[in-house]
């Protein structure tokens, strides 16, 4: 397998779980207007819009620095119980067939970074062995915001409060608890170090604790944004959220920043689940807004 894309002297490779139609677009979007998306429809079709349905992926990212292996976000998962989006229960993807296409095996991942605790975000944090939940990748250290462990773990008063939780059953059990206990998590605040030019940053919204990577390497830089953007639409309106975020307006804001960001470095954006070309780089209109370039 070849490397998706480059920073520097970083190759990074896409590890591809899962494709296909997710919902429709009035479903997905929380302030959905259908003549804004219609209006644009076209443009997305066929890498982000099929048949009626937003299209999209579950896929890692992996850094490969030549010291250091680090996976950002670990998809779904395999045999895992999801009673809130049974679309990614059950799975029996070939996922680590693909990252040993890049030419690597569970053993040789140094770091995990998960950008937040949903369910798509920490499933192959653990595969089922001897009878448990076991830690995929033996000798990695896995980085867990700090905040989404406050907020997704069942145990604590926050949980209760989400309204996400339901979609979240099972996950934190499975994905994240199992790490902590074999002594693999560290929680992880505003301004982690990952590793040399790797920065977490808090980016609340769709979750409390949601943080985004950005990495830089000989004056490239790359932002791998998890869920801020989950379709092309949010770049020219980055006032729609997913119903999936819990607070909406911290939301936005964060993706304005976010986008803001990027167009003044050049970088590029690694979102979680965008379609082929699989990253984009946006540019500031002179009236303020923003429009997408794949290259």
């Amino acid at each position: 397998m070849d490397a998706a894309f480059t920073i520097g002297r970083h190759r990074v490779y896409r590890l591809e779980e899962w494709q296909g139609g997710f919902s429709p677009p009035e479903a997905l979007f929380a302030e959905y207007e259908e003549a804004a998306f219609d209006q644009q429809a076209g443009d997305f079709e066929p890498a982000f819009f099929r048949d009626g349905l937003i299209y999209g992926y579950l896929q890692s990212w992996l850094i490969d620095t030549g010291s250091e292996r680090i996976i950002v976000d670990t998809g779904a998962g395999n045999d895992k119980d999801r009673p809130g989006i049974p679309i990614f229960g059950q799975l029996t993807t070939p996922f680590l067939d693909g990252l040993a296409a890049a030419g690597f095996g569970p053993g040789d991942i140094d770091k995990v970074f998960c950008t937040h605790l949903h369910i798509d975000h920490v499933g192959w944090n653990t595969e089922w062995r001897d009878g448990g939940w076991q830690p995929t990748f033996p000798k990695a250290r896995y980085y867990f915001p700090r905040a989404d462990e406050e907020a997704w773990n069942p145990a604590k008063a926050l949980y209760a409060t989400l309204a996400g939780a339901g979609v979240n059953a099972n996950v934190f059990e499975d994905s994240v608890q199992p790490v902590i206990d074999a002594g693999l998590a560290e929680l992880i605040d505003d301004g982690a170090t990952i590793a040399p030019g790797m920065t977490a940053w808090n980016s609340p919204g769709h979750t409390p604790g949601h943080m985004v990577l950005e990495v830089e390497s000989d004056g490239e830089t790359a932002l791998f944004t998890g869920d801020i953007l989950h379709h092309p639409m949010q770049i020219s309106r980055p006032d729609w959220n997913s119903v999936y975020c819990e607070d909406r307006i911290a939301a936005a804001d964060t993706r304005r920043r976010i986008l803001h960001r990027a167009s003044a470095k050049g970088a590029r954006i690694v979102p979680a689940h965008f379609g082929a070309p699989h990253s984009v780089f946006v540019e500031r209109r002179d009236d303020g807004t923003f429009e997408p370039r794949y290259r």
